[in-house]
């Protein structure tokens, strides 16, 4: 029960990392907000989780500034405060060579995965600041180290979220509050399931062969899991991650070169 007590709040918690963060968070004690887009599918999760009052879905679209802040405002409101903060919403798309990629593309990857972060990040550091207590764990990638081809836009923005992390996390250490990034490898979720084949064909392979590829440039030979994910997040939002901050910590089964 590491996080009794606490207040989580995850964007795009509905599904894959996101909700594996939010079952091992529940396990460890913490009260729990989830935002998402589909109102239909948050219902059944939050059925399948069966934590009662202990977790709560907001609905909003992390691409609107409106919407995440008010995800922010509206946790310190039910809940009485804000300790945890994972901005899980991001993901890539329109996977193009740079030659190729058009300004709404890039643009969009900026405010999914980056201006997301930045809006949350903003709102809910006030009540962490007042408490003298807070975590914040930005879910990056490992293409925020490394690059491929046509997921430069994606690149990009996982970049500018561990530069991000790495910048706030020297502005509120004195005071109580770590912020972090994460950075998965492949890991096989229902989304990548979706979309991976398409991924795959921009790369000019099968899925199959993705996954191989991506599994080949690891350590271990294989994708990593939403639980090792998870438990990563639980051990940085709790108190035994007191003294790490600033990092941008691979959970991608050595696929980084840092």
């Amino acid at each position: 029960m590491q996080l009794k007590g606490k207040v989580a709040a995850i964007t795009g918690g509905t599904a894959g990392i996101g909700l594996g963060i939010a079952k091992a968070f529940l396990a460890e004690g913490a009260r729990v907000t989830l935002m998402a887009r589909n109102q239909t599918k948050a219902e059944q999760v939050l059925e399948g989780l069966d934590a009662g009052d202990r977790c709560v879905f907001f609905p909003g679209d992390a691409m609107s500034q409106s919407d995440v802040e008010s995800f922010i405002d509206q946790t310190v409101s039910h809940c009485g405060r804000i300790d945890i903060l994972v901005n899980n919403a991001g993901g890539a798309s329109d996977l193009q060579p740079l030659v190729d990629l058009s300004d709404q593309a890039f643009d969009e990857a900026m405010k999914w995965n980056v201006y997301s972060t930045f809006w949350a990040m903003r709102r809910a550091l006030p009540p962490m600041l007042a408490q003298s207590w807070g975590r914040i764990i930005n879910i990056s990638s490992t293409e925020g180290k490394v690059g491929k081809p046509v997921f430069t836009a994606y690149s990009t923005a996982k970049h500018a979220v561990n530069g991000m992390t790495k910048a706030v996390a020297k502005e509120v250490g004195a005071q109580g509050v770590t912020v972090n990034a994460i950075c998965p490898g492949l890991v096989i979720t229902d989304i990548i399931k979706a979309t991976g084949p398409a991924t795959a064909e921009s790369m000019g392979m099968s899925f199959e062969e993705m996954v191989a590829l991506f599994s080949q440039e690891s350590a271990i030979k294989r994708p990593n899991t939403v639980e090792e994910v998870a438990a990563m997040a639980v051990l940085l939002a709790s108190d035994a991650g007191a003294g790490i901050t600033g990092s941008a910590l691979s959970v991608d089964g050595g696929t980084a070169p840092y």
